[in-house]
Parts: structure tokens; sequence; C-alpha cells
């Protein structure tokens, strides 16, 4: 517009809180989510299984028809096991969800040269990467530790007070297992975003890290026979946490502290990888 015009406007809406305004990201790139029918659809379908355990709670705790259909009632149990299945089963559906969704989160705004636009404005690094990972850091809690704390707070309702008192610990392990593997997940798929600007090939990239991974680790396993190649298996180390947290016996290839530390050097590492790439400009040598 002609400075000369004197026609320009400043705007006079409401400001959003500066702690707030990465929601703004989060609006917009959680709207295009839902724009594509396959992650629609995957998504709705990370629902069925919670809605089948919460199928089993309730037949857990009504003997009567369990006798008429000729069911023992010990067959069904609520315990730590339960919710260990649970969270592994979504753990594995929440995987295949940051592929089709993560890519597409940071990619489209290094192929087209847009962050020097977002950081023109009033956003920091830590605010850009925040709203992009609130993205999958919801949605994937929606279909792990949230439903988790529903069936909980169902089995409680049944089972009664001493139950719930007796296994709040569960609830903890849910909601600290989810989160670990949430962080992986979005730290993971970031970085491959950041650092590959075809959201197709970031995908298949992921689905290597994870099944090449483990493939590759065993490999390492048998020939040199050694137990390092765990190391390499995102999957092995999670459901160590996992085993430990709800207190299920597993074969030990690693120690517990050891799978911690390398999951969260896994983080420590896609979190630099992020910030190297995510600026507002690009030296080209």
């Amino acid at each position: 517009m002609a400075v000369y015009r004197r026609s320009y406007k400043p705007y006079t809406g409401v400001l959003t809180a500066t702690w707030w305004r990465w929601l703004v990201l989060f609006r917009y790139s959680r709207r295009n989510l839902f724009r594509s029918k396959v992650q629609t659809v995957l998504l709705t379908i990370c629902f069925f299984y919670p809605l089948l355990c919460l199928a089993f709670i309730y037949l857990a705790h009504n003997v009567g028809f369990l006798a008429q259909i000729g069911v023992s009632g010990n067959l069904i149990s609520i315990d730590n096991t339960f919710f260990f299945r649970f969270l592994s089963a979504q753990g594995v559906l929440a995987f295949l969800l940051t592929a089709f969704v993560g890519p597409g989160l940071i990619s489209p705004d290094l192929a087209n040269g847009a962050l020097p636009l977002y950081f023109c404005r009033p956003f920091s690094r830590a605010e850009y990467l925040a709203g992009k990972s609130s993205v999958l850091a919801i949605t994937l809690s929606q279909i792990t530790w949230i439903p988790g704390l529903i069936l909980f707070a169902v089995q409680a309702g049944f089972a009664g007070p001493r139950w719930a008192w007796n296994h709040l610990w569960v609830a903890g392990s849910l909601i600290l297992g989810s989160l670990i593997w949430i962080a992986i997940l979005s730290l993971l798929a970031m970085a491959l975003s950041a650092w590959v600007k075809w959201r197709i090939v970031a995908g298949a990239l992921l689905l290597a890290v994870m099944f090449f991974g483990a493939g590759f680790g065993q490999a390492i396993n048998a020939v040199l026979r050694t137990q390092t190649g765990y190391f390499l298996n995102l999957a092995y180390l999670m459901t160590e946490v996992w085993s430990n947290l709800f207190g299920i016996d597993s074969e030990h290839g690693i120690s517990v502290a050891d799978a911690w530390i390398a999951l969260l050097l896994y983080c420590g590492i896609c979190l630099f990888l992020l910030m190297r790439k995510v600026r507002a400009y690009e030296v080209i040598r």
C-alpha cells in the first residue's frame, strides 16, 4: 500500500497475552490435522481399544452375566497388568498416528521459507516449538493417559475407594509412562520433519528409525554377543521403562536406569537438532 495515501490503520483488536501466543500456532496446526480423512479415521480407530477395555471392566464386575454366558469371572482381572497392556496397545497406535501427523508440522514451513515470517513476529523459537509440538502432545494424550485415567476411575467406581487407594500408583504410572513416550515421539517426529523437508520422506524415516533400529540392534546383539544393541531399539527401551513402572517382570537385557538414560539422551539429541534447524535464517556455504 502506498504510504502517501495514508489509509493504513494499525490493528485495534484484542492482543493475545504473551504467555499464550504459542496457542495460535496450535490452533491452526490442529485445524490442518483434521483436513486429512486418513488421519481422522486413524484417530477414530485409536478409541476402539479403550472402549473394549471399558467393556472388560464392566464385565469383570458383573459375575452374574458372566455365569450366564459360561465365562469364569477369574478370567478377567483388572490390575496393573491390564493397564500395562492398555498402554502398550495405545503406544503402538500413538506411534502410527505420529508417523502420519508429525512430519507435516515443520517441513512445510521450512520448504516454503516461512520461518522468517514467524520469527519477525513476537514468537521465539521455544514458543514456535511449543505451539507445533502441542498438536502432537495433546492429540496423543487423548488416546493414551486420558482414556487410561478414565478407565482407572471407572474401575475405582466399581471396586471401591480401597482399591483406588491401593492402586493409585498405577494411575501415576499411566501418566508418567505416557508422557515420556509422547515426548520421544513428538521430538523425534519434529526433528525429522525439520531436517527432511519432504513430508513423505520424513514419515518413512520415522518408521525406519523404529523398525530398522530394532532389527539392527538385534543383529548387533546376535553377532557381537552383547546387549548394547538394545540401545538402538526405542520400542524395547520404552517397554523396559513401562514394565518397571507397572511392576511387570521382563527379561532385562539392560538395566532400567540405562533405559531411562538412553530415552532422555534421545530426547536431548532431537531437541538439539531442532534448535539447530529452526531459526529465522539459514546460512548456505
